[in-house]
């Protein structure tokens, strides 16, 4: 069942009641459209003391389309409009959250952090037609595949037919591009009869630039106490303190007013949470940037949003924040948060095996002894001063009881999409060391997350794409150009003329992962990996086993890493891995606790089944507790005694 929140418009016995905040309006009207867009009609809304501006209308249902006149300025789209059928410019739509029959109730949830395994993906990237019932279709391939978590790269409108998402701007209408509200219920109660999670990614540091009307409604939506790299920043603070580094200077009577506000601008977004969790059955969240979140109140609106969220239903809910300062506090009962998208292991795992160094990954050496580091705290910088800024990054993680406090990755939308040319890390390595680092994430404790045709190292890039208008889009190309100028295979304008243009068509279809491949050559012999990997987790007590004691991780050398996962009355499974380099041979019973230990071998990243023409590696062999590589590879051993 549905809930109501504050705002919005909402179907009930007597019509449509409509509901909109706009404290500073003098009147505000609803006014109604046909669907060629031609008005017909026109009703006032009454203000109460909050400044909320209600009217019940029999003459409306489900269906209706319309806007808001504030004042004689307009009219303009819902801000908390559940559909734009016609884009973020046209009218809204009213939908009725509870006219769709839901047959998941005898989903669960996962029931541990420790069992997630999450597949990224974009809808419109993600299959040829880039819709929610096509992504439907796809269930049954994620299902066998192994994964049990779904996560959608942002949903809510945006301007134009493609973007990644993050130049949102209705945030309680999803994306009219993939298909109708009820088609994503449908996707998540499919999703869930399947057996599989579906996490949503929210963003809440910004809205988009190009059809974000909430100043309309209410200036102070916005604050100018706080900055974003992307856009005027949520009013979220209650409080009157000011950022010592914001680049505007803010009265104490702008401070003031924008806290006595933030009070419905925080219930706005946390209501906004509430309405996916609730009204869509998701089971938790991505939440985008949350260091760029700024919010001096208590408590926090990230804690008021995770709480509220957690308390409205009878099932696990999970969120994750993406969050580079790598702050344990983020992760406690008080802020509700379950983890963190921990980008060090994906850096050092990169600079490790294709040599990256600038920009962030001059902070990373990808050394063994730093990889060991990275997997056994649950990121690299817990409080050391990094290369580039000089300033300390970090607090230590080893008082979380789990690993699954970090959700780890080689691939995700960012790392793939903000390279220049969306080149993924299977496009610049050989796959040996690409099927070597990929067991290393899937073996690891962390909470592994793949991006979508990861598993079969697809041919497609992820490349940056969007579809502003023509005035917008001109500087959103040249921006993104002249940001690559710093690099040095960018240096020459000429070269940096062949960065794919974000609003070429060609660039967001170029993007879409290409299904014909994934059942020929190296293609099929990497996702026959992926899938048997990812079997193994499930199966294996000590792989779906995150407890932070029952880890070892060993630099064996300079090249080769060790794990060893435990579970009381279970098989020890010890992964062995080189993800670089040539034949070496280790002694396994040099290793803490091994000494007397007898080793079967369970796969190897080389075996037949996972071997690709390119490769000349044979599969490491295992001789009592010698173990040679002859090549990048990964090797799983059981403890056999």
């Amino acid at each position: 069942m549905a809930g109501r929140t504050t705002f919005g418009a909402f179907p009930t016995e007597s019509g449509v009641e409509f509901s909109v905040w706009a404290p500073e309006a003098k009147t505000l009207q609803a006014v109604f459209f046909d669907k060629e867009s031609k008005e017909t009609g026109r009703k006032e809304l009454q203000r109460d003391s909050e400044g909320i501006w209600k009217g019940t209308f029999k003459d409306a249902s489900v269906g209706t389309r319309y806007k808001y006149m504030v004042g004689d300025q307009g009219p303009f789209p819902d801000p908390a409009s559940r559909f734009q059928p016609e884009g973020v410019h046209g009218p809204s739509q009213v939908v009725d959250s509870n006219s769709f029959k839901w047959t998941d109730q005898n989903w669960k949830g996962i029931d541990s952090l420790d069992k997630l395994t999450i597949y990224e993906l974009h809808v419109g990237t993600f299959t040829k037609e880039g819709t929610y019932k096509a992504l439907q279709s796809k269930l049954p391939y994620l299902k066998e595949l192994g994964v049990n978590t779904i996560e959608i790269l942002p949903l809510s409108d945006f301007p134009g037919r493609w973007n990644w998402g993050y130049d949102g701007v209705a945030l309680y209408s999803p994306c009219r591009a993939y298909g109708t509200p009820e088609e994503l219920r449908e996707l998540v109660n499919a999703a869930h009869n399947q057996g599989l999670a579906v996490l949503i990614d929210l963003v809440y540091n910004h809205l988009g630039p190009d059809g974000n009307y909430l100043s309309c409604y209410n200036p102070r939506y916005f604050t100018k106490k706080h900055d974003t790299p992307w856009g005027a920043a949520l009013n979220y603070d209650r409080s009157t303190k000011t950022d010592e580094d914001s680049s505007t200077e803010v009265s104490a009577e702008d401070s003031k007013l924008d806290a006595q506000h933030a009070t419905n601008v925080r219930k706005y977004v946390v209501e906004n949470g509430l309405y996916y969790i609730r009204d869509f059955h998701f089971d938790g969240a991505r939440l985008d940037a949350t260091h760029a979140i700024i919010d001096y109140s208590t408590p926090h609106v990230l804690q008021d949003l995770v709480r509220t969220c957690k308390s409205a239903v009878n099932r696990p809910i999970y969120f994750f924040a993406e969050d580079d300062r790598n702050e344990a506090e983020l992760i406690s009962k008080e802020n509700g948060l379950d983890g963190l998208w921990a980008d060090d292991f994906h850096h050092q795992v990169r600079v490790h095996t294709n040599g990256d160094n600038e920009s962030y990954f001059a902070n990373f050496t990808g050394s063994i002894e730093d990889l060991a580091t990275t997997i056994r705290k649950g990121w690299f910088y817990v409080g050391q001063k990094t290369p580039t800024t000089g300033e300390t990054r970090g607090t230590d993680p080893s008082k979380l009881d789990r690993h699954s406090h970090s959700c780890n990755c080689i691939q995700n939308h960012d790392q793939i999409g903000n390279r220049a040319m969306g080149e993924r890390l299977h496009h610049q390595i050989k796959l040996d060391s690409y099927k070597a680092a990929s067991s290393l994430l899937l073996l690891s404790p962390e909470v592994p997350m793949i991006f979508e045709g990861q598993e079969w190292a697809t041919s497609s890039p992820f490349q940056f794409f969007t579809d502003h208008n023509a005035d917008l889009g001109k500087l959103v190309t040249e921006g993104r150009r002249k940001e690559f100028g710093k690099f040095a295979a960018f240096n020459d304008p000429k070269i940096r003329e062949k960065i794919p243009d974000p609003q070429a068509e060609s660039t967001f279809t170029n993007s879409k992962v290409n299904w014909e491949e994934r059942e020929s050559g190296n293609h099929a012999a990497v996702y026959n990996l992926y899938r048997d990997l990812y079997q193994l987790r499930s199966k294996e007590p000590a792989l779906h086993n995150a407890r932070r004691n029952d880890l070892q991780v060993d630099a064996v050398d300079e090249t080769v890493l060790a794990l060893t996962r435990k579970f009381e009355g279970a098989s020890t499974i010890v992964s062995v891995f080189q993800l670089k380099g040539g034949e070496k041979t280790i002694d396994l019973g040099s290793l803490k606790g091994l000494s007397s230990s007898k080793f079967e071998t369970v796969l190897t990243s080389q075996d037949d089944k996972y071997k690709t023409d390119d490769s000349k590696v044979a599969a490491p062999k295992l001789e009592g507790s010698k173990l040679t590589f002859f090549g990048p590879s990964a090797v799983v051993l059981r403890l056999s005694n």
